[in-house]
């Protein structure tokens, strides 16, 4: 089964920032990677913009080291890196002044999509787009994309929507939130809405409850600074846990459009019950032997910062009232993983006796590593003996269940930067989904701060801390393993 690649118009991309270590390491050479598949057009046009001095060339050797060192297309043939690189070009900008912006004007071409990456600190966002404004480089058509953090709080992200709409429609804008843009993620909607199998069952009476982990091996390393001000709430929950929580337990939208699909998201995270204090467990990875801990590589032996957080949510609706959903991501984890599992009720009655055990359908969604999917089914064991039941997966993993022929699966980064040049916001983020977001985590994170609780130590390695197991056992359920 080979993949059906869509070209797109031609198009003009700034990336301010393109010297920076997100442009290096997964914007250029996905961009790469689109190009050898044979997405991008003749017409396409990219301009790295920064402060550093240099020149077209310059910027190409950066952009051909880059993409060798950080992964372009596996199968590209000897020559396509010359060519893209073709494509690519240079202007020095003062984002704060106004050196560069008319070098980079007239780069520009009056015929072409316009895209601009603000591949930047948050703090140079309004910067950035009152001189796109200003310096007559964006009109109405012209489309601004922006990574997180969207703000701190409710506060500061209102304050950061209020800035970008001064100067562009909210259809101009494109929040990237690169866990949507997974492969797996936007199954969630095919498998949902596309199978008449688990749709009638997506719902408190038949599902038990859902787990939702991303679970990292590595630490903070050099974010140190950033996250022990931001913290895993902030960090992961607030916005990629968000968003996996919404696509799972969303209404189906009547169709599938930016608009339709985003507000049936918000009306999930609206629905949010406030979490009790009761059902949140934190913690900071400990140092040991080999590896310093988390106090350490922040530099702060007091910080009361989270490296792990576990919360137990329930959405107030007709769909999910009394199904509690189980969230967790933290660092220094057993294993590197990202995964749903959609646990379903036991049968209403067995047949079989207290001898057959205890079994129930789980159906578990891998977005990283492996991606793919397991349903958990019940069987009868194999062999004489009477009637033994068992647990047995129906596994695919994409790379299998496709096929060697079957395309590469496109990075979450060049999936959304072709949806930006195609005008498809469904896989963005809109700015009262961001504000909605903040306004269910501010009291989260307010109230542990009243009470000046301290994160729980737990081993590197491991699971997390034991409040996150006692979290699960307290309902008589239990965390799946993080494996290996």
């Amino acid at each position: 089964m080979v993949s059906r690649v869509i070209p797109v118009d031609p198009f003009d991309l700034v990336i301010f920032g393109g010297t920076g270590d997100l442009a290096r390491r997964k914007i250029l050479p996905g961009l790469f990677r689109r190009f050898c598949s044979g997405q991008m057009p003749d017409g396409a046009q990219i301009i790295g913009a920064a402060r550093s001095d240099m020149d077209d060339a310059g910027f190409r050797a950066m952009v051909g080291e880059a993409i060798r060192e950080f992964g372009g297309g596996r199968h590209c043939e000897d020559g396509t890196l010359d060519a893209f690189l073709e494509h690519i070009g240079y202007v020095t900008v003062d984002a704060r002044g106004d050196g560069g912006w008319h070098d980079l004007k007239a780069r520009l071409r009056d015929d072409k999509v316009r895209a601009f990456y603000f591949s930047v600190g948050p703090g140079l966002f309004g910067d950035l787009a009152e001189r796109l404004r200003g310096f007559g480089l964006a009109d109405d058509e012209s489309r601004v994309v922006v990574e997180k953090p969207f703000g701190k709080d409710l506060a500061t992200a209102k304050a950061l929507n209020a800035t970008l709409a001064q100067h562009f429609d909210e259809t101009q804008i494109y929040r990237i939130d690169h866990y949507l843009g997974k492969e797996t993620v936007q199954n969630l909607m095919a498998v949902r809405f596309g199978n008449v199998l688990f749709e009638p069952l997506w719902n408190a009476q038949y599902v038990d409850h859902i787990q939702i982990t991303v679970a990292e091996t590595v630490d903070v390393g050099g974010r140190g600074g950033y996250y022990d001000k931001s913290g895993a709430m902030r960090d992961m929950v607030q916005n990629h846990l968000m968003q996996l929580l919404c696509l799972i337990a969303m209404e189906p939208p009547a169709r599938f459009e930016p608009d339709a699909v985003r507000d049936e998201k918000l009306k999930v995270i609206r629905a949010l019950d406030p979490v009790d204090y009761h059902h949140i467990a934190r913690g900071q990875y400990d140092a040991d032997e080999h590896q310093p801990g988390y106090r350490e590589h922040v530099g702060d032996p007091r910080s009361k910062t989270e490296s792990f957080v576990a919360l137990k949510c329930h959405i107030s609706n007709w769909r999910w009232a009394g199904t509690p959903f189980y969230l967790r991501t933290g660092k220094k984890l057993r294993a590197r993983t990202s995964e749903i599992a959609v646990v379903f009720k036991d049968a209403p009655h067995s047949i079989f006796g207290a001898d057959a055990g205890h079994h129930r359908n789980v159906l578990a969604i891998r977005l990283q590593p492996n991606e793919g999917m397991t349903l958990d089914v019940t069987i009868k064991e194999p062999g004489p003996g009477g009637m033994r039941l068992v647990d047995v997966p129906l596994d695919m993993s994409f790379a299998e269940a496709l096929g060697p022929e079957v395309e590469e699966v496109p990075d979450a980064y060049e999936r959304l930067i072709m949806d930006v040049i195609r005008g498809n916001q469904t896989l963005f983020m809109r700015g009262d989904e961001v504000e909605a977001a903040w306004a269910w985590t501010d009291p989260i994170i307010e109230g542990w701060q009243k009470r000046g609780e301290v994160p729980k130590p737990y081993d590197a390695g491991s699971s997390g801390p034991e409040d996150a197991l006692m979290l699960m056992h307290r309902d008589g359920r239990k965390w799946r393993e993080i494996k290996a």
